[in-house]
């Protein structure tokens, strides 16, 4: 593997980052953007555990079976395998945020 840079295109949507098996070992990663009010939809970590590193704005993380998390720019949220989980834009600008995911050992 070489080292590289990705610069993400900061707007709203979706751009995938890092693709394990193709630019890394075996995480992957990406950029979203979501408008104000729109969520990503609930999805599992499967497993997986996932860090959201968020750039701009704010929202919530909703994670089942524990209570909503309040994310902002600057903050860093992680959500451990096999869990199901939403982030939702509750704020009036955009939330952009970075995922990273990795599998976990086993």
């Amino acid at each position: 593997m070489e080292p590289f840079v990705v610069r993400p295109d900061g707007g709203a949507g979706y751009q995938p980052l890092l693709k394990g098996g193709e630019q890394t070992v075996r995480m992957h990663s990406g950029c979203v953007g979501l408008e104000a009010g729109a969520e990503v939809g609930e999805h599992s970590t499967k497993g997986h555990e996932e860090v959201l590193v968020i750039l701009e704005g704010a929202g919530t993380l909703r994670i089942e079976g524990h209570h909503d998390l309040e994310v902002a720019a600057g903050s860093l949220a992680y959500v451990p395998p096999h869990t199901t989980h939403n982030v939702v834009n509750t704020a009036t600008g955009l939330l952009r945020y970075f995922y990273i995911v990795a599998p976990v050992p086993g």
